[in-house]
């Protein structure tokens, strides 16, 4: 005879794990926040930047930011170091990204 399944038991783990991926999701967006350097831009700046990739519409631009993304992750130098430079095409001092001071949030 077969052993009844438990549910419930299964649920709660399903639920165990959903939590324990979105926590190391969340982990993970931080420590790309600090490996990019954005760390250092004001919570409100950084948080506008994000909304604005969000809504724009321009496929050639999200495509360049993919492609910048991408090269990123597979460690090119070029990449890390034009981070905190705007993708349009501005030159780094239109850009905004100047280093400012940090400030710690309680």
């Amino acid at each position: 005879m077969r052993k009844p399944r438990d549910y419930d038991s299964e649920l709660k783990e399903l639920d165990e794990k959903a939590k324990m991926l979105k926590e190391r999701r969340l982990h993970q967006l931080g420590e790309l926040v600090v490996a990019t350097g954005a760390d250092s831009m004001p919570v409100e700046q950084l948080a506008g930047v994000l909304l604005a990739a969000v809504e724009a519409k321009d496929a050639a631009a999200k495509e360049g930011w993919r492609k910048r993304g991408a090269a990123f992750f597979q460690g090119s130098r070029k990449a890390r170091g034009r981070a905190g430079r705007d993708t349009r095409g501005a030159s780094p001092g239109d850009s905004g990204a100047q280093p400012a001071q940090r400030q710690d949030r309680a």
